[in-house]
């Protein structure tokens, strides 16, 4: 019995970022140091990002808001509201987006109608309410009021792994189960000012964006491209539990991105790969990029060229995950979703259409998938080479700031 992937659509926020003017921003903030002012420029700019989507309406140079709560665009200085007051706007735009996600997923699986549908199980890191979105999916597209229901929470970048075995795992033990995994992080409510270079790093990056699928054993036919979801493993590093963390304070949540990050992933990648790539004998020997298709969650540059390097991967393997962080940055859990719909999108192609899948966070846990692309798709030529090599390029920083980046994984 194979358990597919049927369709996986995404969702944004309207409120675009551009890079250059939120680096000018954050630049800009009264309590930064020199070092700090200098420490953002080089963050930002050697980022590999474009574009981000927020939900914070009020983060934009467009319309100044009249009694603003997170960002005073006369003054160009971002605020510090409450956990509270953050966390009322993830349960309202975050609700949003986890029901735009999931509805466009499930018009776009053919065959299958709400009533179909048997669990929800939703993902998200970014802050708390209840009843949940996973209520509140049931309720806005009209499912069955039976439907169980599950939320993977503050798991952080490899939320969505858990929730995509989980659903193997019910459709494995009932092959009428349809699945509906939603992912929504809203990771721009709890941005700060700071001169702290892990915090500026993350300020740099992090996104919101949601992610939806639709999983099932059903034996439907296929229009489309989609994954067969083969298996899946987790792998805690040796080293590295207080690497990587996200804590609760009380002007939001709390990043930890530890300098030593992308030299944990750099060295126990190929440890973490070992248990995946061992469940199927076909995969025995064989080179990694001989693996056609590589879904690696982008937590930040310097990650995906550590990945990169490290398993001898072509720029055009780590196309899909570095337009991801280009266009969209890194939208935690949901991310690395954001990654499989670029492949899919793909050209079909007559070789290996294997996908290994890969995404990091707390502990240090490594998340790992082996995927099978099927079905046809007619989507368009992809010059992905001449993308990946622009983005991988980056720009030059400073060689004092060097080491504070790269070790901060910017």
């Amino acid at each position: 019995m194979t358990v597919i992937l049927r369709s996986l659509q995404t969702a944004v926020p309207e409120t675009v970022m551009i890079q250059p003017q939120v680096r000018d921003v954050f630049a800009a903030q009264p309590d930064l140091t020199r070092l700090g002012r200098r420490l953002v420029g080089a963050a930002f700019d050697s980022s590999g990002i474009e574009t981000r989507y927020t939900a914070v309406k009020e983060l934009t140079l467009e319309v100044a808001a009249e009694n603003p709560v997170f960002f005073d665009q006369k003054e160009l200085r971002i605020l510090s509201p409450s956990t509270k007051t953050r966390n009322e706007l993830y349960a309202e735009e975050g609700t949003k987006l986890f029901v735009e996600a999931a509805r466009k997923a499930l018009d776009a699986a053919t065959g299958i109608e709400a009533s179909d549908i048997t669990h929800v199980v939703t993902v998200s890191c970014t802050g708390f309410f209840a009843p949940g979105p996973d209520y509140k999916i049931v309720r806005a597209l009209d499912l069955a009021p039976s439907v169980q229901r599950y939320h993977i929470g503050f798991m952080g970048c490899y939320g969505a792994f858990p929730a995509l075995r989980s659903a193997k795992a019910f459709c494995d033990a009932d092959p009428d189960a349809v699945v509906l995994v939603v992912s929504a992080e809203l990771c721009s409510l709890h941005v700060r000012s700071s001169n702290n270079p892990d915090t500026i790093v993350g300020s740099s990056l992090f996104a919101d964006g949601a992610a939806a699928a639709v999983i099932t054993a059903r034996d439907l036919p296929l229009d489309g491209p989609a994954l067969s979801l083969d298996h899946f493993e987790t792998v805690l590093t040796p080293v590295g539990e207080e690497a990587m963390a996200w804590n609760i304070g009380d002007e939001g949540f709390e990043m930890v991105l530890g300098t030593y990050v992308p030299h944990i992933i750099d060295e126990h990648i190929i440890g973490a790969l070992e248990p995946l790539l061992a469940s199927d004998a076909s995969l025995e020997g064989i080179a990694y990029s001989e693996i056609e298709h590589w879904a690696i969650h982008p937590g930040g540059r310097s990650i995906l060229d550590k990945v990169e390097a490290k398993l001898g991967l072509t720029q055009e393997q780590l196309a899909p995950a570095r337009e991801t962080l280009r266009d969209f940055g890194n939208m935690s859990s949901a991310t690395v979703m954001f990654v499989l719909k670029n492949i899919l999108e793909q050209p079909a192609t007559d070789g290996n259409n294997r996908v290994c899948s890969m995404a990091f966070g707390p502990g240090l846990t490594v998340e790992t998938a082996l995927l099978t692309r099927i079905g046809a798709t007619a989507g368009p030529d992809a010059a992905v080479a001449e993308d990946a090599a622009a983005a991988a390029g980056g720009v030059d920083v400073p060689a004092d700031l060097q080491p504070i980046l790269a070790e901060a994984g910017a």
